[in-house]
């Protein structure tokens, strides 16, 4: 099928009868990406339906949290964020930051909290699914199939309709910046209700959806697009051509938690076992270069005219030229000695490599958005994108203002020792108050500590990491511990 990657994968499951009325690769393992935060926000909700915590509900900002790679909202160590603006962020900007936060307000840090993600899958059903964080950034570990996610696609508008409501937010506004939600065909497909995209080089382009037209509904997931265009193309296909095809009335029972099912699995991890012993899927050829392609990137914006193409309003015909064939497919199963990409590569912080084209996009976007000056309130939604919208920094509300950050070096000192990196930002001066921070929150920092920025190019990202040098091993490992028990994310490495 155009459009494909070579990890593709698709399902159509009926919702009123339960039943699959197309597959493909179904059961292969995947990567969800960003797909992810569903099961994130399932907790979210469940948390919601539970009384502990409420909508209005404040979620403490970590500086892990706020370390995560782009996408994300951008928040600072010590700032808060409504559990309400929390749901909005991930829905529509895939903010990682967010997810984060919400994962270590929950679980109390990541890890803990992918364990319970995890126990919930497999409570589900979702046999061949585990993950290691709550955001989808790439992880060799964190897999999933194209079936497990239907089941989650039905599961959550299940057991929680009245918060499901939110995978159909359009637009979210926060802190004068306009977040456009990254499913474009939301609101130009019939009956499209949600519910979240992913992407990162490993798993292609993902997509999750629900669609209800008339009396019928459907759950339907992609994965392994080439392109958002070409992932939203074959969805839109997919539903025009079953839409009709399933049962009219309900006639399944709503999806239940196994608890036993969540611990068996747990004891016996089959997922991840069967994927390394045997990768169901790499990383396409063309992807294999120098290390700069390990890093993900969340699927980039882009306009819903490009991504749709010819798809109009409440499309009613199929848009692809190639029929899908009904029966359920099988592929054969990859070359099991080509291994799954690294995440990230050793001492080099976690960032992402933007694509030149949505780069040069988004430098266009800021000088549009500067002509502007329309205000709009926190946390607002929107069916309808409003345009020119002045983008505002996130000012930190629980920290000293940058005016009493310390001078920092700007050349990387030349004496040989070990470093502590503890971040990277997108100015020196923010990358500057980490440093001033990060000081500050120690009592006996190491005085031989030398604080500086070093500039760095990530495709057409520059970024600039906030270092300590001058330091023995022992003394940069230990600090680096005392600056993660403080929130910070770190680590060392040789000068």
């Amino acid at each position: 099928m155009v459009g494909e990657h070579h990890g593709f994968a698709a399902i159509v499951v009926d919702g009123n009868s339960g039943k699959t009325i197309y597959a493909r690769n179904e059961h292969e393992l995947r990567h969800p990406a960003s797909v992810t935060k569903v099961m994130t926000l399932y907790l979210l909700f469940e948390q919601l339906e539970k009384g502990q915590l409420r909508l209005d509900s404040p979620l403490m900002i970590s500086g892990h949290a706020a370390a995560q790679a782009p996408s994300k909202l951008g928040l600072q160590p010590g700032e808060t964020i409504s559990v309400e603006n929390a749901i909005k962020a991930v829905v529509t900007k895939s903010a990682n930051d967010i997810a984060c936060a919400i994962a270590e307000n929950i679980g109390g840090d990541e890890a803990r909290f992918a364990q319970m993600m995890t126990r919930k899958a497999h409570a589900l059903g979702m046999r061949n699914t585990h993950y290691e964080n709550a955001s989808g950034l790439p992880n060799p570990r964190q897999i999933t199939t194209a079936y497990d996610l239907a089941i989650l696609g039905r599961a959550i508008q299940d057991r929680f309709p009245r918060y499901y409501r939110y995978f159909s937010t359009h637009s979210f506004a926060y802190n004068g910046a306009l977040h456009r939600n990254h499913n474009h065909l939301l609101g130009r497909v019939e009956g499209m209700d949600g519910i979240k995209t992913g992407y990162t080089r490993a798993s292609g382009f993902n997509l999750l959806t629900s669609v209800r037209r008339h009396s019928h509904h459907i759950v339907a997931v992609v994965m392994g697009g080439t392109s958002a265009g070409a992932r939203d193309r074959i969805m839109a296909q997919l539903i025009e051509q079953y839409i009709g095809g399933g049962a009219s009335t309900r006639t399944a029972a709503a999806i239940t938690e196994d608890d036993n099912a969540a611990e068996e699995v747990a004891a016996a991890p089959t997922a991840v076992a069967a994927l390394e012993r045997a990768p169901a899927f790499s990383a396409p050829v063309a992807e294999r270069q120098p290390e700069r392609t390990a890093y993900a990137a969340e699927e980039p914006a882009i306009d819903s005219e490009t991504a749709v193409g010819s798809i109009p309003r409440h499309a009613a015909a199929p848009v692809l030229k190639e029929k899908i064939e009904k029966p359920i497919e099988r592929a054969p199963q990859v070359d099991a000695a080509a291994q799954v990409r690294p995440a990230f590569v050793s001492g080099v912080q976690k960032r992402v490599a933007e694509e030149p084209a949505v780069a040069e996009k988004k430098g266009r976007g800021k000088a549009s958005e500067k002509k502007s000056a329309s205000p709009i309130a926190d946390g607002s939604t929107s069916g309808r994108p409003t345009k020119g919208i002045t983008v505002a920094t996130t000012t930190p509300a629980a920290i000293r203002s940058t005016t009493n950050v310390a001078k920092v070096d700007a050349a990387r000192p030349t004496k040989p020792g070990w470093m502590i990196q503890i971040g990277a930002a997108e100015d020196p001066a923010k990358a500057n108050e980490l440093l001033s921070r990060a000081r500050s929150q120690l009592q006996g920092f190491p005085a031989t500590a030398k604080s500086f920025t070093e500039k760095v190019q990530k495709g057409n990202e520059t970024l600039y990491r906030a270092r300590f040098a001058g330091l023995e091993e022992d003394s940069a490992q230990s600090a680096c511990k005392a600056l993660k028990r403080a929130g910070f994310a770190c680590f060392t490495t040789k000068n």
